[in-house]
């Protein structure tokens, strides 16, 4: 079996979450879904628990980061394209999304990166694997 990865990350508005996510064009998981949290499926083995901020705080002892002073990760995924990448950040911000930085461009590798409405940073990347060393 694969390993699975679950990101929690704290939201403000559940709902509005999940429509900025389903305009990105992912989906949720209803059985792991309820009025404080909703699973964001991002891949078979990778999902985003968005949790309404009371439930998240259930699981730490820790403060909520302030992700409008701070960065408490990057979410990185990967695309299959350049063309792939413009066309989910350019989603994400016609979402309402936001830009935090330009868009990286090294030839074989190109990503660009964008916040979400609750300031959570996401990126995302297309690499030519031919022009990787040991290809």
């Amino acid at each position: 079996m694969s390993t699975k990865i679950f990101v929690n990350l704290p939201v403000k508005d559940l709902e509005r979450s999940k429509e900025f996510f389903g305009r990105l064009g992912y989906s949720f998981n209803p059985q792991f879904s309820d009025e404080n949290a909703a699973c964001l499926v991002i891949s078979d083995d990778i999902f985003a628990m968005l949790l309404v901020e009371p439930f998240f705080k259930s699981f730490t002892t820790k403060e909520i980061a302030d992700t409008s002073r701070s960065t408490e990760a990057i979410l990185a995924l990967s695309a299959d394209s350049r063309a792939e990448v413009d066309e989910i950040v350019d989603r994400a911000l016609a979402a309402g999304a936001t830009t935090n930085r330009d868009p990286m461009d090294e030839g074989y590798m190109y990503g660009r990166s964008f916040e979400d409405l609750d300031g959570h940073q996401w990126e995302y990347m297309w690499m030519d694997a031919s022009a990787v060393q040991g290809s």
